[in-house]
């Protein structure tokens, strides 16, 4: 499993990648977290705000921090 933070680094963009580490953690699953802040990239998923995830390709959120529980939702739905 692949989950992608988008953003610039902003304290947004790194709250949501410790909800994302949390929820990865709490789950005891594999997956890679990676922080995407290339603009062309994410822009390239069509976001237009930021902080955003992407869960194995799929936008699951723009413009608003998840909680660890809604990301484990995500996750668990694959």
């Amino acid at each position: 499993m692949k989950i992608e933070i988008l953003g610039m680094g902003c304290p947004k963009c790194k709250k949501l990648y410790e909800n994302a580490q949390s929820a990865v953690k709490e789950l005891n699953v594999q997956a890679e977290i990676v922080k995407v802040e290339d603009i062309q990239k994410i822009t390239d998923y069509g976001i237009m705000s930021t902080p955003a995830i992407v869960i194995d390709g799929e936008v699951r959120s723009a413009g608003r921090i998840p909680t660890p529980d809604e990301i484990k939702k995500w996750i668990s739905a694959k």
